[in-house]
């Protein structure tokens, strides 16, 4: 999905207030998988995704849930949840839509087993691992003890779990975890002079040019920089964010932009008007074609988008349309982006 400057539109059978939010990005993901779907429809869709953050949100979320019961769709134990969930009187509207309460109680049912059953290291004995991710690619691991990471591209972790602590090193990049409970064992992440210990919760951490980000999405982090009298510490409500610049101080606490936060798991990236330069070193970081701009002043103009990381062709096509750039293929690995000739 790539989309560039929108207008305002509504969702497919659009009935009023009822039919919003998660609903329709139901409606909206079906119809676009759909062989039936048309152009015009296409066109809507992108219309509904600009009215509102949410609606990128919900549909992100709605394509998440999808992926993630297909991927599940041979396991045994999520077989058996779906089927034993459809054996209950049906209380959902018939249709497409009633395979979602199955398949997310086939999801809870897969995650608390994960949870409980993962192996434990022995005493004393550590666990280590080192992942690495090249350029454009994103992978989605499962540590020893459950914990879900989903990391980013040009990225690098070392892990070592005993049975004391859970230790992982994000060595670049950035990476977001989905923490398993374990009482007994706190799960800590060091990202250059910070250290994040999680207290039961969802967040990503991004270590990139000297500088790292940590974004809380659920549950609370405690985050600190140095020791003893030199100790500093910041925790993390859902929703906000901190910076840690390279000599270790650590910033204010800011709103963390949620539907960005939820979109680049997912292979997407959402922009609100930010600066063109920096739309640019983001999406240049997920392909080997670069984006490059003939006169730097143009770095400054305000884009807005949700742009699927790494396809290069669509948002130079996009900031052609929308932004009146003009695009031309230097070489096979590079895009000069200048102003249109009149």
């Amino acid at each position: 999905m790539s989309t560039g400057m929108f207008e305002h539109g509504s969702g497919p059978d659009d009935t009023g207030p009822r039919d919003t939010g998660a609903n329709q990005a139901e409606a909206w993901l079906a119809r676009l998988m759909s062989p039936e779907c048309e152009p015009h429809e296409r066109a809507a869709f992108e219309d509904w995704l600009a009215q509102s953050p949410d609606n990128i949100a919900a549909y992100l979320e709605a394509e998440r849930i999808h992926a993630l019961a297909a991927g599940l769709g041979s396991d045994e134990l999520v077989r058996a949840a779906a089927h034993a969930a459809r054996r209950k009187p049906a209380m959902a509207q018939p249709g497409w839509r009633t395979w979602l309460p199955a398949a997310t109680a086939a999801v809870l049912v897969i995650a608390v087993a994960t949870a409980s059953f993962w192996p434990r290291p022995a005493g004393q004995t550590a666990i280590g691992q080192q992942f690495i991710t090249a350029q454009g690619e994103q992978r989605e691991i499962t540590l020893f003890d459950g914990t879900v990471l989903r990391l980013d591209t040009g990225s690098e972790i070392t892990t070592r779990f005993d049975g004391d602590q859970r230790l992982v090193e994000l060595e670049r990049g950035r990476a977001q975890f989905v923490v398993a409970a374990d009482p007994d064992r706190p799960f800590l992440v060091k990202a250059g002079p910070g250290t994040v210990r999680d207290i039961g919760t969802t967040f990503q951490v991004s270590r990139i040019d000297g500088e790292v980000n940590v974004g809380l999405l659920e549950g609370r982090v405690d985050i600190s920089v140095g020791s003893g009298d030199q100790l500093r510490r910041s925790e993390l409500a859902p929703g906000e964010q901190i910076t840690i610049d390279g000599n270790g101080a650590i910033g204010t606490k800011q709103p963390l932009d949620l539907a960005a936060a939820h979109a680049w798991p997912q292979g997407d990236l959402v922009f609100r008007q930010r600066r063109l330069d920096e739309l640019l070193v983001e999406m240049n970081r997920y392909s080997p074609v670069q984006l490059r701009l003939e006169d730097p002043a143009l770095g400054s103009l305000q884009v807005s988008g949700v742009f699927h990381a790494g396809d290069q062709e669509a948002l130079a096509a996009a900031l052609e349309r929308g932004w009146s750039l003009q695009a031309r293929h230097k070489g096979a690995e590079e895009i000069v982006l200048s102003r249109t000739t009149q």
